[in-house]
C-alpha cells in the first residue's frame, strides 16, 4: 500500500471573499486550493521557491472544482490537500475542502502542474532532478 501525502491547513473566510449576501464567491475556492498548495509545498520542501531556485517554475495547467455547499463570511475552511504520485513529469493534486464548524464536505478538486525550464520556458519533459530524490525520499514505489 502506497503512503499518502497530505497536509492541511485552516483559513478563516475573509470579507472581501463574500457577495453582499456573506456567501463566498466560486473563484476563491480555487484561492483555498492555492493556499492548500502553498502549505504543503512549504511543509515537505517542493514549494514554489524550492522549484525557482532549481531553475523550474510550475504553472498550472488544469483546475477543477466540484461545489458541494457554500461557505459564508466569518466561516473556516480546513483545506486538505493530498498528492498523488505519477510517472510523467507533472504535479498533481487532489482537494478537499470542509467547513471547520461543521466538518462537512465543501468542495472537493484537482489540479495539474507542469515543470518549466525558468530562464526559457521551455516545457521540461522529464522530473527536474531534485524532484526525483524529493520523489524517491516521500513517495517510496
Amino acid at each position: 500500500m502506497q503512503k499518502t501525502l497530505s497536509g492541511k491547513i485552516e483559513i478563516n473566510v475573509r470579507f472581501n471573499e463574500a457577495d453582499p449576501l456573506g456567501i463566498v464567491w466560486h473563484g476563491h475556492y480555487i484561492r483555498y486550493f492555492e493556499d492548500g498548495r502553498e502549505a504543503f509545498g512549504n511543509e515537505y520542501g517542493i514549494g514554489y521557491l524550492d522549484f525557482y531556485r532549481q531553475g523550474v517554475i510550475i504553472p498550472v495547467v488544469s483546475i477543477q472544482c466540484d461545489f458541494k455547499r457554500s461557505l459564508k463570511y466569518g466561516e473556516k475552511v480546513i483545506v486538505e490537500t493530498i498528492y498523488k504520485p505519477c510517472e510523467a513529469a507533472k504535479l498533481k493534486f487532489e482537494y478537499r475542502l470542509f467547513n471547520s464548524a461543521t466538518n462537512q464536505l465543501v468542495a472537493t478538486g484537482t489540479s495539474v502542474q507542469v515543470f518549466l525550464s525558468r530562464e526559457t520556458s521551455a516545457l521540461q519533459l522529464t522530473n527536474p532532478p531534485f524532484f526525483e530524490e524529493w520523489k524517491k525520499k516521500h513517495v517510496p514505489i
